[in-house]
């Protein structure tokens, strides 16, 4: 009995790390999207032709001047549709200037875990503050459910989500064209949004890393969502691990608002997390530096 508890609680402790690297790893909003800080970008020019909002996968309004001085005419102009090739490097460059720019954000987490072989589960609310660059904090609001999954699975899921944020270097993981290959597979749709989408392959098998695909707006060059599963698991306990990340645009940042993971081991069985990031209240640093590889980005 002591060792087959022992022997679980170190499957939690491993997975926990898997599902940081998950979490943290692919383009959190602390860390660049694409390309770290000092990396080199597409020029602007280039990654930003007539762009309107980043930020606003709606068509936006153009003021037209009217022949009648009384009388407003204003017409919705629609982003045209980027070519893939475009669409990636539009997000590579919209990762630049939030790594440059975003100085701190606030948001409600909520991370829902479940064993389903030993029917335990829990849920905790947490209130998430991070600080550019390396500072991230939780704050408990409520926990509903099993003790053993509060304290073995999500407070060291959280404990491993601040540790990576304090210690890791961020262009390690960050889906790159140092780290990653990409190749098209053509457009598909999202919620109602048009996505293209690209088959993910990393250079290196290291943890961290993963094989899936990624999907962006086709109109705004924005990360939509991530999938596969990691090259690589840090422990013999854990067969496989699946997830599934979506983003969403909060001003001109983005941001993860959902992941879910699935994990399958070789002595505990399964285990699922689904983590939802809400309120999302980011700060701009206005005294960025945003000139990037000899270009002036757009101020945010």
């Amino acid at each position: 009995m002591h060792l087959n508890y022992f022997m679980q609680r170190t499957f939690l402790k491993f997975l926990c790390l898997c599902l940081c690297l998950c979490l943290t790893g692919l383009a959190a909003a602390q860390a660049p999207l694409f390309v770290a800080p000092g990396s080199t970008a597409v020029s602007p020019s280039v990654a930003f032709p007539n762009v309107i909002d980043f930020g606003s996968a709606t068509p936006v309004s153009t003021a037209i001047p009217p022949t009648d001085p009384a009388v407003a005419l204003v017409v919705p102009a629609v982003l045209p549709r980027m070519a893939p090739e475009l669409a990636l490097q539009v997000c590579r460059g919209r990762s630049v200037i939030q790594a440059e720019q975003l100085a701190s954000y606030s948001a409600t987490t909520l991370i829902r875990a479940q064993l389903p072989d030993t029917a335990q589960s829990g849920e905790y609310e947490v209130q998430r503050h991070y600080l550019a660059p390396r500072t991230l904090e939780f704050k408990a609001v409520r926990f509903t459910g099993d003790t053993f999954v509060k304290t073995n699975v999500i407070t060291r899921l959280l404990q491993s989500e601040v540790d990576h944020v304090q210690k890791d270097d961020p262009a390690l993981n960050a889906i790159s064209p140092t780290n990653y290959k990409f190749s098209y597979k053509g457009l598909s749709q999202i919620e109602g949004r048009r996505v293209h989408v690209y088959q993910v392959k990393p250079r290196q098998k290291r943890a961290g890393l993963f094989k899936g695909r990624i999907y962006i707006n086709a109109y705004t060059g924005s990360l939509v969502r991530a999938e596969g599963r990691p090259v690589k698991s840090p422990s013999l306990f854990i067969k496989k691990i699946d997830f599934v990340q979506d983003y969403a645009d909060i001003g001109r940042f983005t941001f993860p608002v959902h992941v879910h993971s699935e994990a399958t081991a070789r002595i505990v069985g399964r285990a699922i997390v689904d983590v939802y990031q809400r309120d999302y209240q980011p700060v701009a640093n206005t005294e960025a530096n945003t000139v990037v590889a000899g270009h002036q980005l757009p101020a945010l």
